[in-house]
């Protein structure tokens, strides 16, 4: 007897297809979308599209040329500004230094704990850890109020962009120069041709946005001091800051290559107090001039 084979139909053969594509389809990954995230990488670590990234890097970075105290926008547009390139290039220069290398096995953290700042206030003058908590005390800073990375994916790249943002306070305690504007550009300045990160660089456009006579002292002063000392400096992300605080400032700007600035400060003081001397010898002036008419 013989047996007798059955060849399927067109029909069945159609729903044979489409179960096996339909069954591909869901073993596929899918894309990653806004309501198809990845899981983080590390703690707080918000992945992001794109258009996301660049809407987020578009927006804070146009914000904070308004304002560039606003420490959250400039976070923002770092950290959506800073890969695939400019990050992982400071990462590389920390691996190619020895301390560097110590700085990224170890990770520390520079918080008000970590550093006791009790402790610092009671270190001989000109240490870098009298410096530091003294320039906090004048400015009203803590070191607590960094934020934490959240839009770097890659996990050690994000300590090296922390690791910058907690650093940021002693470059300003290295230098002298204040928190307001021109003191944070002439900063960013520095730190950009340092560091070539393109958020410290974008934030160096905030110049348009200051007063006539800080853009001529920025122009003359500052920028050019900025220029030549970041450029030529050694990086200063390879300094661990928590093993130099009993070491004196002079040496470690020396042992760095980083110029002490004029005073900004003093020279602003100089010229409040000259514009207020010609205001009072004007005002002599037209009284002079009105009792003798």
């Amino acid at each position: 007897m013989k047996s007798v084979c059955r060849v399927p139909s067109a029909t069945n053969a159609r729903h044979v297809g489409r179960a096996a594509t339909c069954l591909s389809c869901s073993s596929a990954p899918r894309p990653f979308s806004v309501l198809n995230r990845p899981p983080p990488n590390y703690p707080g670590h918000v992945p992001l599209t794109t258009i996301e990234r660049a809407s987020l890097a578009i927006g804070s970075g146009l914000m904070s040329l308004v304002d560039p105290r606003r420490g959250d926008l400039i976070a923002t547009v770092g950290e959506t500004t800073a890969t695939p390139y400019f990050l992982p290039r400071l990462r590389d220069a920390m691996l190619a230094d020895p301390t560097g290398r110590r700085i990224l096995r170890d990770r520390p953290r520079l918080t008000s704990t970590s550093l006791n700042l009790d402790r610092l206030r009671s270190l001989p003058d000109n240490t870098v850890g009298r410096a530091y908590v003294g320039w906090l005390d004048r400015e009203g800073v803590s070191p607590d109020t960094r934020a934490a990375v959240r839009y770097i994916d890659d996990e050690e790249c994000a300590y090296v962009m922390q690791r910058y943002r907690e650093c940021h306070d002693f470059y300003h305690a290295l230098t002298g120069l204040p928190v307001y504007r021109e003191g944070e550009v002439a900063l960013k300045a520095f730190e950009f041709m340092n560091t070539m990160i393109p958020m410290t660089g974008l934030a160096v456009a905030s110049y348009f946005t200051m007063k006539k006579s800080e853009r001529a002292r920025f122009r003359s002063i500052y920028g050019p001091w900025a220029l030549r000392n970041g450029s030529r400096s050694k990086e200063v992300i390879n300094v661990y800051w928590e093993e130099r605080l009993e070491s004196s400032v002079d040496e470690l700007r020396a042992e760095l290559g980083i110029e002490t600035p004029p005073d900004l400060r003093e020279i602003r003081r100089r010229e409040r107090e000259a514009r207020r001397k010609a205001k009072e010898e004007t005002a002599r002036r037209n009284e002079a001039t009105g009792s003798s008419a």
